[in-house]
């Protein structure tokens, strides 16, 4: 292991994750783990009356949402590039007719 590299464990939902990070990226990663359980709290709260769900329905609750968050920051991303690419070409037009 590189001094770059840093071993840490990651608990989430009673079990335990041996995982080797970036030492740059730890704080990330914990952060990440503590805003996992905060929404897999979410949902057992929410739906805990329903009796039937155990802990990996919770989980893949958790996931699902985190695949939609990433997907609506990536859409989110293509659209500012887009913005981005607009304003450029606004301007190009803009000098262009200033120069007639």
């Amino acid at each position: 292991m590189t001094d770059d590299k840093l071993r840490i464990k990651i608990q989430i939902e009673g079990r335990e994750y041996p995982l080797f990070i970036n030492r740059k990226e730890e704080e990330m990663y914990r952060k990440a783990r503590l805003k996992l359980s905060s929404i897999v709290g979410q949902y057992k709260t929410r739906y805990s009356k329903t009796g039937n769900l155990d802990t990996q329905d919770f989980l893949a609750m958790t996931a699902y949402q985190f695949s939609v968050d990433n997907l609506l920051l990536a859409e989110e991303k293509d659209i500012d590039t887009f913005t981005d690419k607009v304003r450029q070409l606004t301007a190009e037009i803009e000098k262009y007719l200033q120069e007639e």
